[in-house]
């Protein structure tokens, strides 16, 4: 056990502040499911920008950014930067649309764009999808990010460190609903990134500052070649990764655009479209700017304190493990008890936050549609509690199927990529049905899952083993993100032959979406029908320079402190600068389209 009296105590008192929230927000009575799964759609966007952000920061991030940093670099990290992309056109594009519509669920809005029983058989495949599949994967994941870092850092065994936290995320879910859990998620972000920022700045002291930080790790044997690099170059990487670089930043930030379910719960929570829209742009500062370097930091001074010809061989077998063992090596009592319980504050919150939003497909999209559509209030909060607990089992089934971090955020970019084209048109072009989303989730799912089609149909004997061979190199690890864009393509192809081949949405269903939601793009034979609306394109037009603006903002104000802490301190300001101005030009084009009225 590497922990001390001290730093139970503070772990004790960390948990019992939580206890403390959660039970004080019992107050909050939820009459209904609005009132458990959206607030009575009355928070915030500073309180819903940090709950997505703290939902980020969960126990799997900096685990797997720190082991990321140390095997190959700090360019690495476009695996989570390349995000960025799509948050930003989510604040222009689609954060208004979110919170138009005035739903529980994203998966909802199928039957409210889309019309028929191909409609209704959309959404609930899609509420499967993604609220149990999906959803039960990622919270799989964050539980094996938890089972080890209480490996390093606890007592206990990884079994009864899971129960006791997952106990405290589910009881606080259970009685809470969404606004317990987003006024939860901003005492857990708020303590935990501050956390992480003492963890980054003692490890700095301790090597001498950001100066010396960069010299050792140049002279250091034990480092990949153009670690400090931020953007990776041919010269020190293989054709294949820097094809898989530019298919992340060029195509994939697709998958994100139009947010993630968990993301968009929050922005039905919204106050109002305005709440939704700067609840999404600090997502994006908070998420990528301010969480980011700190992990970064921790995985560079590992190379240094943790060298791989001296390092404990759980870390040269798990490079995951850097994270924990760099706190045990570097934090004195105490402090190290605040990492530990902002650790397990960050594992609660993304749990809450998943259970929360899974139970409102399974409640709203599948029980409440399917099964049971006139029961009362409180017979449908009982089932979400249900559900709650049936979607924990399920992750904690899942977690145990997995090894790697990484590889399951690479398994869902790939399943999710089929789906992003398809998702966005929906929202620009009248011509879009059920039929075409049906295609893209299928299709992806399919591809993503290749490797083992291919192996059953060799099985029974309808292709060569030759063929299988030729066909599996493309499942190989090193062709995740380019078979990503090729799921991406095909999918997208064959939904739009799909489209083409198939009916479109009844007339009048289509004047309903439109009046309702008034969006932009093709939409000319609806839109001619409706008398007293705005066809003007302004509104696509600041969306639009908005959108670079704030590319260029992030971008800036991201390298600006990556600079920093690598000693750079002249770039570091300049961009600095330019992220500011930038930032103006950004929020200068919000305001623009908060004052557009339709």
């Amino acid at each position: 056990m590497n922990l001390v009296l001290l730093d139970w105590i503070v772990i004790i008192i960390y948990l019992l502040i939580s206890v403390f929230i959660g039970v004080f927000l019992v107050k909050h009575k939820n009459s209904n499911i609005t009132d458990f799964f959206v607030a009575g759609r009355s928070l915030p966007w500073w309180l819903l920008g940090t709950s997505i952000a703290a939902t980020w920061f969960a126990t799997d991030a900096p685990l797997a950014v720190t082991a990321l940093v140390r095997t190959k670099g700090i360019y690495s990290n476009w695996l989570w930067w390349y995000l960025g992309t799509g948050i930003i056109m989510m604040v222009f594009f689609y954060a208004k649309n979110w919170r138009r519509a005035e739903i529980l669920t994203d998966a909802e809005l199928i039957e409210l764009r889309y019309s028929g029983k191909s409609a209704s058989t959309l959404r609930a495949f899609t509420a499967c999808f993604y609220g149990i599949f999906k959803n039960c994967i990622t919270l799989g994941w964050v539980i094996l990010a938890m089972l080890k870092f209480s490996s390093v850092m606890l007592g206990w065994s990884a079994e009864f460190a899971l129960l006791i936290t997952l106990t405290f995320a589910l009881l606080h879910t259970l009685i809470s609903g969404i606004k317990g859990v987003v006024i939860l998620d901003m005492f857990h972000f708020t303590v935990g990134t501050l956390s992480t920022i003492i963890l980054a700045i003692i490890i700095l002291v301790n090597i001498g500052g950001p100066k010396e930080l960069s010299n050792k790790i140049l002279a250091s044997t034990d480092a990949p070649p153009a670690i400090l690099d931020m953007m990776p170059n041919m010269s020190n990487i293989g054709s294949i990764e820097m094809i898989s670089f530019i298919c992340l930043i060029g195509v994939l930030w697709l998958g994100q655009a139009q947010g993630d379910g968990f993301i968009v719960q929050r922005l039905f929570s919204a106050k109002n479209e305005k709440h939704a829209i700067k609840a999404s742009l600090w997502f994006a500062v908070a998420g990528i700017v301010i969480l980011t370097w700190p992990w970064i930091v921790v995985g560079l001074g590992s190379i240094v304190l943790l060298p791989i010809s001296s390092a404990p061989a759980e870390l040269i077998a798990d490079p995951e493990l850097a994270y924990p063992l760099m706190i045990v090596e570097v934090l004195p009592a105490g402090l190290k008890g605040l990492l530990v319980a902002a650790f397990m504050a960050a594992f609660m919150s993304t749990v809450d936050t998943h259970l929360c939003w899974g139970a409102s497909y399974m409640v709203n999209d599948i029980y409440k549609r399917f099964i049971k559509k006139n029961a009362s209030d409180k017979h449908y909060l009982l089932i979400s509690r249900v559900s709650i607990v049936l979607l924990l089992i399920l992750s904690g089934i899942a977690a145990w199927q997995m090894d790697s971090i990484s590889n399951a955020w690479i398994y869902i970019i790939e399943v999710m990529s089929g789906v992003a084209i398809i998702g966005m048109l929906r929202w620009y072009w009248w011509r879009i049905n059920a039929w075409s989303e049906i295609t893209s989730m299928i299709s992806a799912l399919l591809l993503a899952n290749g490797l083992i089609i291919l192996n059953i149909l060799y099985d029974i004997g309808l292709i060569s083993k030759v063929l299988t061979n030729k066909l599996s190199i493309l499942y190989q690890d090193e062709y995740s993100l380019i078979r990503a864009t090729l799921i991406l393509v095909i999918s997208t192809i064959l939904s739009l032959i799909v489209t083409l081949i198939t009916k479109p949405v009844e007339t009048n269903h289509l004047i309903k979406f439109y009046k309702k939601i008034q969006p932009r793009g093709f939409w000319s034979p609806i839109s001619n029908q409706i008398k007293n609306i705005n066809n003007s394109n302004e509104e696509i037009k600041n969306s639009w320079a908005g959108f670079a603006f704030g590319i260029l903002f992030l971008n800036s104000t991201l390298f600006s402190v990556g600079h920093l802490v690598i000693g750079n301190y002249l770039i570091s300001f300049l961009l600095l600068i330019i992220g500011l101005i930038f930032g103006r030009f950004t929020l200068v084009k919000l305001e623009k389209i908060f004052t557009f009225k339709n």
